[in-house]
Parts: C-alpha cells; structure tokens; sequence
C-alpha cells in the first residue's frame, strides 16, 4: 500500500508569518487546536503543524481558517505592514502606488502564486492578483472552498475551469 505524501515543507519566512498570524488570531479568540479543527474539518495535529511552520496551508484550507477566525485572506498571508509604495499627492486626494516588483508575493503551491496588489491590507478586500499555472487548482478534486465577499477574475491567456454553486464554467482569453 502506498503512503501518502508527506506534506510541503515550508522553509521561508513568509510563512512563518503567516503561521504565526493564524495562530495569533486562534489564541485571540480563545479557540483549541481541536475546537478550530473540528469546525473546519482537518486533524488537530494539521493545525499544529500549520502553525509551527512544518506544513503550509492548501488554497482551500486556508480559506477555511481565514473565515474561520474572522480574517481575510489578504492579512493571514501579508499581515497589515505596509510594503513598499509610493504615496503621491494628487490635489487633496493621497494615491498610492503598487510597483510590480515590490508586491509581497507567497506561492500558495506548486504553481499557485498570490500576489497584493495594494499597499496594504484593507478590511473586507483581498486585492491579489491570482496565478495559476496548468494543470494548479485551489481545491482538490471534488471539493470547493467557501468564503465571505465576491472574487473577480481575468482570463489573460490559456482557459480557466471555475466551478460555481454546481455549475461549471470554462474561461478563455478575455472572458471575466
């Protein structure tokens, strides 16, 4: 019998954020290791080894604990620290400006890359920039992932399968 995969090892600082920030926002609101993992459905030892850094979260579980413990997915994975911007002074209106190399970025999985698109987080908006690579998913064959607020999406190049409420959808260049 085969075993299964030992999961990713996670040797960046990024995620060490990012475990530290789902096990902040755990302790915060007075939630057990088996409590949070039974809400969301995984093992308590996944969360523990999520937040010690051994393991990094899949799309969809990390949604799962985002909603969970009331965050977006924005500050789980980038925290509220500012990157670096431009602030640039149009009349009385502040603009800030987000260069494409300075976006903090995380690779979610083999082929999986987030990137903030703003400067920092804002409350109730994840402003990421979402790429997928063939063949990448967020979600495991047969399951979905589910949380607060819209996503909006822009095919560039090559087609996107989007499964929404039962029906499925295929996305080609410049469909959204």
């Amino acid at each position: 019998m085969a075993m299964p995969p030992e999961p990713e090892s996670v040797p960046t600082d990024v995620w060490s954020d990012v475990s530290n920030r789902l096990r902040q926002a755990r302790l915060a609101k007075r939630v057990t290791l088996r409590t949070l993992a039974g809400r969301i459905g995984v093992s308590p030892s996944l969360i523990s080894q999520i937040e010690t850094g051994k393991v990094k979260p899949s799309v969809n579980t990390l949604y799962t604990l985002a909603v969970e413990l009331d965050l977006s997915v924005d500050e789980v994975l980038f925290g509220g620290e500012l990157a670096a911007t431009e602030a640039v002074r149009e009349t009385d209106v502040a603009v800030c400006v987000q260069r494409a190399g300075a976006r903090a970025s995380v690779e979610l999985g083999p082929g999986v890359l987030w990137e903030r698109l703003t400067g920092a987080s804002e409350a109730g908006v994840d402003f990421l920039s979402l790429v997928y690579a063939p063949g990448s998913e967020s979600a495991p064959k047969g399951t979905s992932h589910r949380h607060r607020g819209r996503e909006w999406g822009y095919v560039i190049s090559g087609t996107l399968q989007v499964d929404v409420a039962g029906s499925t959808h295929v996305l080609g260049p410049g469909d959204s």
